[in-house]
């Protein structure tokens, strides 16, 4: 096989791998907190493991908290581990407006000069003045499969939702790369409403419509 074949088996090989199936992460309302945010809810209890997460040392913990707006609350949002290094709560537009709060879209780690909010536990009551923000739609990926797609960290692509009765086109997804990145696209309950994914039905198969 000479140089010329097996550049042209290569491409074909990268074309149908691009052509494979994203899996899909839907994201609901849930919180990350900061160690001291942490220990000002929960003092003195440990952060305990649920269930693993899609992402690679992600995961969503047993304990729950109820958020507090200006017009409403949301009972029993779930926090998400591990801890980091300022808090961030993520609901979507539709949260927003129950609580009577303006949460901006963003990518996650942007809080600053978000919407605030208060966080209740059994054990105390605080309030943040900013954390909490829409999650803007993204993927995330390792560096292989960045290469494989031909993306990069921070472009912006549409996503093709097949397999569902009503199949879309999302636009302003955000590709996120990192070595502890595994293929994932992940969007929120609104726009799983929206595209009618629901609980028991069959991944949708996605497709990246835009280099």
């Amino acid at each position: 096989m000479d140089n010329d074949q097996i550049t042209l088996l290569t491409g074909q090989v990268i074309a149908q791998m691009r052509q494979r199936a994203i899996p899909l992460g839907i994201s609901n309302r849930h919180v990350h907190l900061s160690a001291m945010d942490y220990q000002r809810l929960f003092p003195g209890q440990p952060l305990m493991v649920k269930k693993a997460l899609g992402q690679p040392g992600q995961f969503a913990a047993e304990q729950t908290v109820t958020l507090k707006g200006l017009k409403g609350q949301l009972k029993n949002v779930r926090l998400l581990g591990p801890l980091r290094g300022q808090s961030q709560i993520e609901i979507s537009r539709t949260d927003a407006r129950l609580l009577g709060i303006t949460a901006p879209l963003r990518l996650s780690g942007d809080v600053a000069g978000s919407a605030g909010i208060t966080l209740v536990s059994d054990y105390a009551e605080i309030s943040l003045a900013e954390g909490v923000i829409i999650a803007q739609r993204h993927i995330h990926m390792s560096r292989l499969d960045a290469a494989i797609f031909g993306v990069k960290q921070g472009e912006i692509v549409n996503v093709e939702i097949k397999g569902t009765d009503r199949p879309l086109i999302f636009g302003g997804v955000c590709i996120r790369v990192g070595d502890d990145m595994r293929l994932e696209l992940h969007i929120d309950t609104d726009e799983a409403n929206a595209a009618d994914i629901g609980e028991g039905k069959p991944t949708a198969r996605l497709l990246l419509t835009q280099f």
